[in-house]
């Protein structure tokens, strides 16, 4: 028997009347109507009284618990396990003792560890400060771009957008790998400036925190412009014509109008730049020499040289912990300042 469009459930999926009357949501729905999942997923909602727009936000949620924190109390899990020489490497936290009872073993010792030994500890703090270093230096760099950008005529913004964003279409490795070639002895930059007589022998770069710095300034210099980019571009350049004629100079205009206005964008970009070079690998690997010492070498080291599965899994706990907690302390302070 054919489903008629009366004999179908009424939902308003979105709101609006021009969604409403083009027909087309509630064609899709009638269509999706005969495939089992989505009938009963339909029901499911329905029979709970949850909204379509309910229903929507648990979309990202699900995303959410499936690919971060479903993954994050594995990690958990792990971290409070102890090593063994097996496949997986690690102890399970339960285990069935003569088919009877059931014993639950929490091993503390490898956070313990990690307060006593100043690898641990030296590791995060190294990186905390080259990531904080990189991200002022990134913010010092593209601010002046992002302002320029926004400042640009229209019909070249477009181009000087796709110039940012074009560094993305090469492999993130590869563009590291270029920097060895410029930053070692007989590279390009040495190469440059030997000719250009401002150097009698070849600085050594490469392999040195300034190759770090410069790595992680290069890579992640994209994040830092386009969040403060799409932030100025919606400022009124009326209210900088204002500040001028109330008497502010240039330099005051942009300190009491420009930058008040772009401190959501900011700090997007910090966080944006700061979050991923906590955690950075490849650019202290390959750019960093014996003496760069940062928590995610020193996790890769534990994890695939070490095989030490529970030690390196408290290592990645307490590093997300760090770099959730002032993400919490901004949310904090936002809801006590809108206007931040």
């Amino acid at each position: 028997m054919a489903t008629t469009q009366d004999d179908l459930p009424q939902v308003d999926f979105v709101s609006g009347e021009s969604i409403a009357q083009s027909g087309r949501l509630s064609g899709l729905h009638a269509r999706l109507l005969h495939y089992r999942g989505y009938r009963w997923s339909f029901e499911w909602l329905r029979q709970r009284g949850l909204s379509p727009r309910t229903a929507v936000i648990l979309v990202p949620f699900g995303w959410l618990l499936v690919f971060f924190l479903a993954p994050f109390l594995i990690v958990l899990k792990i971290s409070f396990s102890e090593i063994r020489m097996a496949i997986p490497p690690y102890a399970p936290l339960v285990e069935l003792v003569d088919g009877i009872y059931l014993t639950v073993t929490l091993n503390l010792e490898n956070y313990r560890l990690l307060w006593e030994d100043s690898l641990y500890w030296r590791s995060y703090v190294n990186s905390v400060g080259i990531a904080a270093t990189s991200t002022f230096l990134t913010l010092l760099i593209g601010y002046p771009i992002a302002y320029g950008m926004a400042r640009a005529p229209k019909q070249w913004r477009s181009a000087l957008l796709m110039m940012v964003i074009l560094p993305f279409w090469t492999s993130f490795l590869i563009r590291v790998y270029a920097w060895i070639g410029i930053l070692k002895q007989e590279g390009l930059l040495n190469l440059v400036l030997m000719n250009l007589g401002l150097i009698a022998e070849p600085l050594e770069i490469l392999h040195t925190n300034t190759a770090v710095y410069i790595g992680i300034i290069y890579s992640y210099l994209p994040f830092m412009v386009l969040p403060l980019y799409a932030n100025l571009e919606k400022m009124d350049p009326d209210l900088l014509e204002a500040a001028l004629d109330l008497g502010c100079t240039p330099l005051k205009a942009f300190w009491v109008v420009t930058m008040p206005l772009s401190l959501p964008g900011i700090v997007a970009g910090c966080f944006l730049v700061f979050i991923p070079a906590v955690g950075e690998f490849v650019i202290p690997d390959l750019l960093g020499g014996a003496d760069t010492l940062m928590i995610g070498k020193t996790l890769w080291t534990d994890f695939f040289a070490n095989r030490d599965w529970p030690l390196s899994s408290a290592v990645a706990v307490i590093l997300l912990t760090l770099l959730i907690v002032p993400i919490v302390i901004f949310q904090k302070i936002q809801e006590k300042h809108p206007d931040l």
